[in-house]
């Protein structure tokens, strides 16, 4: 990859990870305090098309991230905010166990984000999956 490139996908990668979490501070924000969700509608609209943008960019990177613990919690999450419609009366309680597996996901050790839970070890590229 020659370098130009790799400093766009880095700066653009950075820039939809800012994005994101500007989006999950405004859902926090609504949904911790109890807002109509109209005042934090469009925080949704911003976390769910950076964190779909996000997810889609590493599962074609690397297939695999969806059998590591980054994707496997990643998908956990999605699952916790599903739970939103139907528990509308827990959604703090699940935004803030989303938040804490995210801080989990992002600031987990190398091992325990690259683990495999298909491998059950640390897979850190497609490339060692083989042999």
């Amino acid at each position: 990859m020659s370098e130009p490139l790799y400093w766009f996908q880095r700066l653009t990668k950075t820039a939809l990870r800012a994005l994101h979490i500007l989006g999950i501070c405004g859902v926090g924000g609504g949904v911790l305090f109890n807002l109509e969700s109209s005042v934090f509608q469009d925080y949704w609209l911003m976390t769910i098309a950076t964190g779909s943008i996000l997810m889609g960019w590493e599962v074609l990177r690397s297939p695999v991230w969806l059998a590591q613990l980054k994707g496997v919690l990643t998908l956990v999450k999605l699952g916790l905010l599903a739970l939103f419609l139907p528990f509308p009366e827990y959604q703090g309680e699940l935004f803030i166990a989303i938040l804490l597996l995210s801080v989990l996901v992002t600031h987990g050790p190398s091992g325990l984000r690259h683990f495999s839970i298909v491998h059950m070890r640390k897979i850190s590229s497609k490339g060692e999956i083989k042999g």
